[in-house]
């Protein structure tokens, strides 16, 4: 990933953002997909300036999602090509805000519509790296399996999308 058009940042890199009081701060809050399976641990909020808002969490992927996305490699030699999709150290995925529900009882994020299956295949990185809106949209495609998105999609209008729909929104950020 590039840092050429950087679009999302860490709220923490940017001054004068904040959650407001009158949400959870969900950083360092389990993360559990739909099979109530915990996956990871919130790790970042990402802001998109222009949206003024938290579009997704950055994730730090439980090191038994990892250890499941390599086995997916263990195949016979004839059932094709086996490269690993992700490399030692990239362990971060984000997930878009309008797809998880806060759980604040139990300090818990959900992914009722996501899977430990689907996260599993998903393309990760590494902390600290710069996301392009090229990954974003291959991640969303890969969590919706919606293949009408593409890299003709523009990044104006993408976070209006349902997906980004939740109660992290501008009004959220002081």
């Amino acid at each position: 990933m590039t840092d050429t058009n950087k679009n999302l940042f860490n709220l923490d890199e940017l001054s004068g953002y904040k959650v407001s009081e009158n949400y959870n701060d969900v950083r360092g809050w389990d993360v559990k997909d739909a099979n109530n399976r915990i996956i990871g641990k919130v790790d970042h909020l990402l802001v998109n300036k222009t949206a003024e808002r938290v579009v997704y969490l950055d994730v730090e992927g439980d090191t038994t999602l990892i250890e499941d996305g390599h086995k997916t490699y263990q195949n016979r030699v004839n059932t094709g090509v086996h490269e690993f999709l992700n490399k030692e150290g990239e362990n971060h995925l984000i997930i878009p805000i309008g797809m998880v529900i806060i759980d604040e009882k139990n300090k818990l994020v959900n992914t009722n519509q996501i899977d430990s299956s689907t996260f599993v295949k998903a393309k990760r990185f590494k902390k600290g790296d710069v996301i392009d809106f090229e990954y974003e949209l291959n991640l969303l495609r890969h969590y919706s399996g919606d293949n009408t998105i593409h890299s003709s999609n523009s990044v104006d209008g993408f976070y209006d999308r349902e997906e980004f729909n939740n109660t992290f929104h501008h009004r959220d950020l002081e």
